[in-house]
């Protein structure tokens, strides 16, 4: 594991504890929870991928995803996720 992937990893797993926290913390389900378990399953699949070995990697093609991306999304599956990166932004919420 080089330094870029260590620093990933950390921040995986530090997200990982804390959307955790936010979740056992929850005593009722809302839209905002289905967020947060989608992203805790996306974690939970890119800290697996870290103990096989094969983080990094398109799920389609097997490439190794450019880091720069990574870096951005470090739960991203595939270069073809990379196409649509608006849906992996977060916006700011305005409540009225």
């Amino acid at each position: 594991m080089n330094a870029m992937q260590e620093k990933l990893f950390l921040e995986l797993r530090q997200t990982k504890e804390e959307i955790e926290f936010s979740l056992k913390n929850k005593q009722k389900k809302n839209w905002f929870t289905s967020i947060l378990e989608e992203e805790l399953k996306d974690i939970n699949t890119a800290i697996q991928k870290f103990a096989e070995g094969n983080f990094g990697q398109c799920e389609i093609s097997g490439e190794f995803l450019p880091e720069d991306l990574l870096n951005m999304i470090p739960t991203l599956r595939s270069i073809k996720d990379s196409e649509n990166l608006d849906s992996y932004c977060k916006k700011t919420i305005y409540l009225r």
